[in-house]
């Protein structure tokens, strides 16, 4: 589903944003700082925990050859099997000096969004590329408009067909669903597939799926693949066809109006959630595993799970809950802990895709490659806001905000 695409780039901002249909930030070559080339700088993620980088060697290599330098921090790459030779390699400098490398970078790629230092450290004009969250973040952006950054935001990618190279929700929800899966196999005290041996037959796992987006229908494929019998639910009609073409049953409460424009999930009245929590509880009850992955952008997740639902599963039970980092759709998740309640574990992982960040590290390079595609217009760089992707992820520019927060 992502495709690589890449062309020249050039240097220096001179658009305004305001005043025309598209932009240039075309190039001035030595006349600025004495450079001829775009200067793109990756910096060492600085979240706790997170091993993944936000360009791999193949991307840099890609772009080194169109005469783009390209700036890595020391160590960046390294949790993800990428070291600083292979950067080197593929045309990098490689540098230790963060804070040199930000105040020079004409463009900045991250994964996480920067802390209050590093947008600190921004040279004043320049473009910023990661996931921002900018609704939850308005401090953030705040700051980022003081600096007059220009920041693109991979979490507002819209979801239409040409964007979907450039979408990191998906592809790194697609490795989320993959591994919630494997944690849930692994904590369970039973096996997945049916099997009929000598001392008896052995019955497959009951495994409950509560939405059935990317991340959802990764985890039935897998569930599916390791022989479990798998109910998935969701309040989309639209997806009811896709969670039955992997083999799994559909239930839920179909409504209509239950998506946004985009697709998305979001929310509903709360006779309606009442009612989606009865039909719940029943398979919730039932299942061995159930793997939760609602989530409602820019707001707190559904809580779909109660605490009296867990309870009533067998003991051994496993709860995966992948909307952890926004709230958890189980009332007794608590974010990257594993909680036992009457016997049944509750994992909240908070960020599964790092976990797999040579898989992640290298879809999401390539979701930046290709929005950097967009830009690349016969040596200049345009933001062209006529281009539906470009204006519905920039958030912030020439010291004005674009996007509701």
């Amino acid at each position: 589903m992502i495709c690589v695409v890449a062309r020249r780039i050039a240097t220096h901002y001179k658009g305004v944003f305001g005043r025309s249909k598209a932009h240039s930030l075309a190039a001035v070559g030595s006349k600025r700082e004495g450079r001829s080339h775009l200067k793109i700088v990756i910096p060492k993620e600085i979240v706790p925990n997170e091993q993944r980088v936000a360009l791999d060697p193949e991307r840099v290599q890609k772009l080194t050859k169109l005469n783009v330098q390209v700036h890595v921090q020391q160590g960046a790459g390294l949790a993800s099997g990428f070291p600083d030779a292979a950067y080197q390699s593929a045309g990098a400098t490689v540098s230790a000096h963060v804070k040199a490398l930000l105040g020079q970078a004409d463009i900045t790629l991250k994964v996480n969004p920067p802390s209050v230092d590093e947008v600190n450290l921004l040279r004043e004009g320049s473009l910023l590329i990661s996931l921002l969250y900018h609704r939850a973040n308005a401090e953030l952006v705040n700051q980022l408009v003081a600096r007059r950054i220009t920041a693109l935001s991979m979490d507002a990618i819209p979801r239409t067909t040409r964007a979907q190279s450039m979408d990191c929700l998906s592809s790194q929800s697609m490795l989320a669903g993959y591994k919630a899966v494997l944690l849930a196999a692994n904590s369970l005290p039973r096996m997945f597939p049916m099997l009929i041996t000598a001392a008896g037959t052995i019955v497959p796992a009951k495994v409950f799926i509560l939405g059935a987006g990317v991340a959802g229908l990764q985890a039935i494929a897998t569930a599916r693949r390791l022989g479990a019998v798998v109910s998935a639910f969701d309040i989309r009609p639209a997806v009811k066809e896709e969670v039955e073409s992997l083999g799994a049953k559909f239930v839920g409460l179909v409504l209509e109006e239950a998506a946004d424009k985009s697709g998305y999930a979001k929310e509903v009245s709360e006779e309606h959630q009442r009612k989606e929590r009865e039909q719940i509880a029943k398979y919730v009850k039932e299942s061995d595993v159930v793997i939760t992955t609602a989530l409602v952008p820019g707001k707190r997740a559904p809580v779909l799970v109660t605490a009296d639902m867990v309870r009533a599963m067998k003991p051994g039970s496993v709860v995966v809950d992948l909307a952890a980092a926004q709230g958890g759709n189980c009332e007794l998740t608590q974010a990257d802990r594993d909680v036992v309640d009457n016997g049944v574990k509750i994992l909240g992982p908070s960020n599964l895709p790092s976990s797999m960040s040579t898989n992640a590290s290298q879809m999401y390079a390539r979701n930046i490659h290709n929005l950097l595609s967009l830009m690349l217009k016969e040596d200049k760089l345009n933001l062209d806001f006529n281009d539906d992707i470009l204006k519905g992820c920039c958030i912030t520019h020439e010291g004005k905000l674009l996007a509701q927060l």
